[in-house]
């Protein structure tokens, strides 16, 4: 089968081979205080900072999962009432968890079609952290560069940004936020079961200012190891190996988020030309890594099937949209023959 879901996603092929290269190695029976696993942590980080350019000032950590990113912010970054900004179902429900930690989130809700507009002044007093979805996996849509840049330029708050779907597929304006996260399930190829958490200078000094030690997945906790080249706990040593085999193999993130865009501007157009709706029609909000088509539920539900039975495997909708359209993951580790063989599904599915 090929998958198109959008995650977890297609893996690299190569992540077969550096399986292998982890059992042989014997790495992955390392003690996560042995000298071969804090080597090959730093050296991890090291090739993942070098990769996606992230600036050298700012802190990696490696955790379990995008969700747990949503407790460890909560819990060691938040004293008073945090801000959500989003148009869709995964920053509703990073906004849902964090009032169940804190008790004081509040929300600001945008269409799938606009742009959230600025400033937010009569918002943004009273919350000392701003949360948004960069990249919304739910509906396909996506928050420009120019957007963060501007809310930085208007802000003193620390801001938060779910990457989950984007990171490592696009280039990110690392120093227009200062908390990111993603999961490695989606544009890093990967198999599920890890987090990437990057903090700036500014988080980690909130962090230290709160001081909350009071969980084992405390930031300071995390923080104090992982300078050790340590973790906290027993990690995902595996994942770890795979996401460094992966980090020295794929291109500078310059050229690979040149090869998403150029892929993206494709789907568009052929979908366009081809009378599939798209689910986001303001071409300015739309996703580079995540494309979702809109239908009928009869006829999303025929597509899908349909697809199934030719070995291919396409994402569902989600939340209110779940049965009325379908998602298309636009992430590196899915090749151009790929691409090719289910845009020819399309075409002889298309007018039917």
């Amino acid at each position: 089968m090929i998958t198109f879901y959008p995650g977890p996603s297609k893996v690299y092929p190569e992540v077969g081979q550096y399986l292998q290269e982890a059992f042989e190695s014997g790495v992955i029976s390392a003690n996560h205080r042995s000298a071969a696993f804090m080597e090959m942590l730093a050296e991890t980080i090291s090739n993942l900072k070098l990769k996606l350019d992230v600036p050298a000032d700012y802190e990696v950590y490696f955790v379990s999962s995008a969700t747990e990113c949503w407790e460890i912010i909560a819990q060691s970054l938040i004293s008073v009432p945090s801000l959500h900004i989003y148009n869709g179902a995964f920053g509703e429900k990073w906004m849902e968890y964090t009032q169940k930690i804190t008790s004081g989130a509040s929300s600001f809700y945008f269409d799938h079609n606009a742009l959230p507009e600025l400033p937010f002044a009569s918002k943004l007093s009273g919350s000392e952290l701003i949360c948004l979805t960069h990249n919304e996996t739910s509906n396909g849509t996506a928050l420009p560069a120019s957007f963060l840049e501007s809310l930085r330029s208007e802000s003193d708050n620390l801001i938060a940004v779910d990457a989950t779907s984007s990171m490592a597929g696009v280039e990110l304006p690392w120093e227009s936020a200062d908390i990111w996260y993603a999961s490695v399930q989606k544009c890093f190829g990967l198999p599920a079961g890890m987090g990437v958490l990057i903090l700036s200078p500014r988080a980690v000094e909130r962090a230290i200012e709160l001081g909350e030690r009071k969980h084992y997945n405390s930031l300071l906790f995390i923080r104090e190891n992982f300078l050790k080249n340590q973790t906290p706990f027993t990690p995902n040593i595996l994942g770890i190996y795979l996401l460094n085999r992966i980090m020295q193999q794929v291109k500078p993130i310059e050229e690979v988020a040149e090869q998403t865009a150029l892929r993206s501007r494709e789907w568009y157009q052929f979908l366009t030309k081809y009378r599939y709706p798209l689910v986001v029609t303001n071409e300015a909000a739309r996703s580079e890594t995540v494309i979702a088509v809109a239908g009928t539920r009869e006829k999303t539900a025929q597509i899908k099937e349909a697809a199934k039975k030719a070995g291919i495997v396409l994402g569902n909708g989600y939340g209110t949209q779940k049965d009325t359209s379908f998602r298309i993951a636009n992430f590196p580790a899915i090749s151009s023959q790929e691409i090719a063989m289910l845009q020819q599904f399309l075409v002889s599915f298309a007018g039917k």
